[in-house]
C-alpha cells in the first residue's frame, strides 16, 4: 500500500499504525490526519530516531 492509498483510507489506516507504532496515541493519529511529514516528525518524537529512519520504516509498511 502506497501512502496515497493510506492516506485515502486514513481511518482504516490509523487502526495498522497503531498496531505497528504502540507509542503513538489517538491524538496524535487525529493530528498527523493522513499526513506523511506530520508522522515522520511524531516518530522521530516518540521513538528517537532520525528522519531518515522514520521514512524508511514508513516505506517498509507499505
Amino acid at each position: 500500500m502506497n501512502w496515497e492509498q493510506i492516506r485515502g483510507n486514513w481511518n482504516q489506516a490509523k487502526g495498522e499504525l497503531k498496531m505497528r507504532w504502540g507509542k503513538l496515541t489517538d491524538d496524535d493519529l487525529t493530528m498527523i490526519d493522513g499526513e506523511r511529514d506530520k508522522l515522520v516528525g511524531s516518530l522521530q518524537v516518540k521513538y528517537g530516531i532520525t528522519k531518515e529512519e522514520a521514512m524508511q520504516q514508513i516505506d517498509d509498511m507499505s
